[in-house]
């Protein structure tokens, strides 16, 4: 493995200036595209897929859990599997507790192919406290390509998709897989692929997350 260079403090911080700007500037170019995605045209999603999860049958307006908006992650879990995939595994890792998210009129679950009673000693193992569904019994997966066919069998693909709820009219706003996952797991990753973006609590209102209100 190679190092850096080393050089004198005042080298470091010239380059670290000429970086910086480019820095900037990917951060512009990465807001602007922040702002057309906002801008996406969205569709209503028609068939009442239903899941199974640890309250028994729930539909996808049901998944919302009240607020606006929905961040499902495509987490892949064949029905042969024994096990969950590590990549998304680490993926579900990063998003951390949800009362940020919900704090911000957005619901996030995993969904997966496998069966319930698969996906709950899994669940229990991993010590995680998201809402976990299976969608072994629908359409969900094959209908926003997070299983695809491919030479005559179906493969999984990881993913997330956001949808937006206008009072019992479910739409789907935007969805990302593969290798665009990459740097989505924060909480500004992933409020920034929903159509509202981070507004209407910006990040200097963020607080503990037992101290926000229900």
């Amino acid at each position: 493995m190679s190092l850096p260079e080393i050089v004198s403090r005042e080298q470091w911080r010239a380059a670290r200036e000429e970086l910086l700007r480019k820095e900037e500037a990917v951060r512009r170019a990465r807001e602007a595209l922040g702002a057309e995605r906002r801008r996406l045209p969205m569709v209503e999603v028609d068939p009442e897929y239903v899941f199974e999860g640890g309250d028994g049958k729930a539909t996808l307006l049901d998944l919302f859990e009240g607020r606006t908006q929905l961040v499902v992650h495509h987490f892949m879990f064949a029905p042969e599997w024994e096990e969950g995939c590590p990549c998304c595994a680490a993926f579900l890792d990063q998003v951390g507790h949800l009362a940020h998210l919900r704090a911000r009129n957005t619901s996030f679950a995993a969904v997966s192919r496998a069966p319930f009673t698969r996906i709950l000693p899994f669940k229990a193992r991993m010590g995680w406290a998201v809402p976990w569904y299976s969608s072994g019994h629908s359409d969900f997966n094959r209908d926003f390509e997070a299983t695809v066919p491919s030479a005559g069998d179906q493969v999984e693909r990881p993913g997330v998709s956001c949808f937006l709820r206008d009072h019992d009219r479910v739409f789907h706003t935007y969805s990302v897989y593969d290798d665009g996952l990459d740097g989505v797991g924060t909480l500004a990753g992933l409020l920034d692929l929903t159509a509202l973006g981070r507004s209407p609590v910006g990040s200097d209102h963020l607080r503990l997350h037992d101290e926000y209100e229900n």
